[in-house]
């Protein structure tokens, strides 16, 4: 384990550095468009834009890298991202923020493709588990760090941009001064949505609901913190509030799904989600203090970020062990049209009945999908719990990180012995 685990430390290092440069950035253009008296709408649908990029890279960024190479198209992704991050301030506006965004979504699929089937080339099947948790951890404490880097200078100011650019040159090192083979990238096809909902309508549902509602707040949740008069530090702690609710709470809320029926685990989850977000829109009204504001933000952020891994399982608890690469990809894919969806929805939202419709609309589609849930409770049996799968906490910025899930490993090695 400590072997391969230090084989893998430039390729998680060098995965850090990455997301706390894309986190960083992440909550700098919502500010800096508010600041210009950008309109809400218009934030969202450019916020949005690095969602629709994330699926179109999803879908051929792995075409590129078979055509070009591994390292060369990775070196060449992490290029254009720190170029496009550079071009934003010599471009200021929203045609132009919103190609950028959709170009920097495009490579940000490509490069954890990379990464992501890096991982899965040296991880053993034994320790994939393990691997994918620290994995995990890195990705959670990345982004909250490049979220409070924001602190460190003036929004108004480039410098923001300049450390994205820097921390994504930054994360070429250790990947590249890595003495880690390049792996082969084997094509994955993800299994039809029509299939996949054959299989569990839930699921399908679920992950695109998933990506709704997290789009939603990592896109616009800058922007409501700043209409509520936050200061930049106080904006920060409240995006990383959710980050830290679902780091903290993920697990364990995936421990009792997996020891009982894990749609009425689920149900109870968007209920917490919903009356979250009726705290919050309460929380608004009443113009209650910060830490009001991050009690919210962590509990939101445990319901959130579990309904995806939640629909995860779902899926595989009704799909033979050899489509679940397959149906995770899929799975994937709707979790990134909910989260191209999702921020435009919530920003007319915003636009049309004020800040507080953040909190508004993700709590409605929380409790649209709850009714869902129910009417699927009614027309499917449960499984017993010692027959599904359990619930694994997965990254979602490439279809390549369901190879690193352990679950779907076990049918290779029922097949070995």
């Amino acid at each position: 384990m400590g072997r391969t685990l230090s084989s893998l430390a430039a390729l998680l290092l060098g995965a850090g550095i990455m997301m706390a440069g894309n986190s960083l950035l992440g909550i700098v253009l919502p500010l800096k468009m508010d600041a210009a008296g950008f309109s809400t709408e218009m934030v969202g649908l450019v916020m949005a834009a690095y969602f629709g990029g994330l699926l179109a890279g999803s879908i051929y960024g792995k075409r590129l890298i078979g055509e070009v190479g591994h390292i060369r198209a990775f070196a060449g992704f992490a290029a254009i991202i720190a170029a496009v991050t550079l071009a934003y301030p010599m471009v200021f506006n929203a045609v132009s923020w919103a190609i950028l965004r959709f170009v920097g979504g495009f490579c940000i699929a490509g490069l954890f493709a990379a990464m992501e089937s890096w991982l899965n080339e040296r991880s053993d099947n034994a320790i994939r588990g393990q691997v994918l948790s620290i994995y995990m951890a890195v990705n959670y404490m990345a982004i909250m760090a490049g979220q409070l880097m924001i602190n460190l200078w003036d929004v108004g100011a480039v410098d923001g941009f300049i450390m994205a650019a820097l921390l994504t040159s930054l994360s070429l090192v250790p990947v590249v001064l890595t003495r880690v083979q390049a792996p082969s990238l084997e094509d994955i096809e993800p299994l039809a949505f029509r299939a996949l909902y054959r299989a569990s309508p839930l699921a399908v549902v679920g992950s695109g609901i998933a990506g709704m509602v997290m789009g939603s707040y990592y896109a616009m949740g800058a922007v409501f913190a700043d209409s509520q008069g936050f200061e930049v530090f106080e904006v920060s702690l409240f995006m990383s509030s959710v980050i830290l609710g679902g780091m903290v709470l993920q697990w364990p809320i995936g421990r009792v799904s997996d020891r009982f029926d894990r749609r009425t685990v689920l149900l109870c989850v968007l209920c917490v989600a919903a009356l979250a977000c009726a705290g919050g829109v309460a929380a608004t009204v009443a113009r209650v203090p910060l830490p009001v504001f991050l009690g919210l933000g962590v509990v939101m952020g445990g319901a959130m970020t579990t309904i995806y891994p939640i629909c995860v399982a779902q899926a595989f608890d009704y799909l033979p062990r050899s489509r679940y690469v397959a149906a995770s990809s899929g799975l994937m894919l709707a979790y990134a049209l909910g989260a191209t969806a999702g921020p435009v929805t919530s920003a007319f939202a915003m636009g049309a009945l004020g800040p507080v419709a953040l909190f508004g609309f993700i709590g409605t589609v929380a409790a649209l999908f709850a009714a869902f849930v129910v009417y699927r409770m009614a027309a499917r049996r449960p499984l017993p719990a010692a027959e599904q799968e359990p619930v694994v906490s997965m990254p979602r910025m490439s279809p390549v990180c369901a190879e690193l899930d352990p679950r779907a490993l076990e049918l290779e090695l029922e097949e070995a012995e």
